[in-house]
């Protein structure tokens, strides 16, 4: 009896009417009330002069979230696998690096790099002769940008990988031998899926950090989204409109990444 008033609960019909739950219509009508209150009373008229610099902006953020995930990420394997598998040496290295990232803040990092090796490189006459193409990219800040955020990314995923590879189950490694899989392919085939698979859960909250992360690279002239929200602050002296615009961005970035992990996560089958 209690089974079929579990199923009968989930069904659609059951989810639609739950919608109308007195606290939950109650919510509804708050911040439908909040939202026509802050549309209505406050200044919105400077959006269509900075539309084209958000949008640009928004582009940016974008472009330096999924590159520095994408390739923290490459980063993020390797490091969490010579934790598991060693040789000891490197699986110290390894342990080493994300230890020191993971205790130092990501602003510190981002000035490092930007004011510390950014200047260094910047005033070294022979660097700047020898190689002036690389110095063209050397002068601007979005490539210490870059590598601040992925460094972090890697670092952060790199423990997370460790714990996944760990967490794969020992049994189905042996199965894969069993059927004469060489390293390289049990790798491949079972080992890395299963252990993204289980890491998925915590790289959508890391990535959902990362993207809360890029405003940092604001403070090192790099114009992202939160560098052109200060610009308009400055610009029209408004304090709450610029800033809760830009909190309804990155919560809309928020909800289409989460939306996508979650899709991501539910194609995989999995024993219920």
């Amino acid at each position: 009896m209690s089974e079929s008033v579990a199923a009968t609960s989930t069904t659609p019909a059951a989810k639609r009417t739950s919608w109308f739950m007195p606290h939950r219509v109650a919510m509804i009508v708050v911040f439908a009330a909040i939202v026509i209150l802050v549309a209505t009373t406050m200044r919105w008229d400077w959006i269509p002069q900075y539309s084209g610099q958000l949008a640009v902006g928004i582009w940016r953020t974008l472009l330096l979230l999924f590159s520095s995930a994408i390739v923290g990420f490459l980063f993020a394997v390797p490091l969490g696998l010579a934790q598991v598998t060693g040789p000891r040496p490197l699986a110290w290295l390894a342990a080493g690096f994300c230890g020191i990232i993971r205790g130092t803040p990501l602003l510190l990092q981002l000035w490092l790099l930007y004011y510390g090796l950014g200047s260094v490189l910047a005033a070294n006459p022979e660097f700047r002769r020898e190689y002036p193409e690389l110095f063209y990219y050397i002068r601007q800040a979005w490539p210490y940008g870059f590598l601040a955020l992925t460094i972090s990314f890697a670092a952060y995923e790199g423990e997370v990988m460790r714990g996944a590879f760990k967490g794969v189950p020992r049994g189905e490694l042996e199965a894969a031998k069993a059927y004469g899989m060489g390293r390289w392919t049990m790798f491949r085939r079972i080992w890395l899926p299963r252990a993204i698979h289980r890491a998925l859960p915590t790289l959508t909250g890391d990535t959902v950090l990362q993207l809360k992360s890029t405003p940092l690279v604001a403070t090192i002239t790099v114009v992202d989204a939160y560098g052109v929200i200060s610009k308009v602050r400055q610009a029209t002296y408004l304090t709450y409109e610029p800033l809760l615009l830009l909190a309804l961005i990155y919560m809309i970035l928020t909800g289409i990444m989460v939306f996508a992990f979650r899709y991501v996560e539910n194609m995989v089958p999995t024993k219920r």
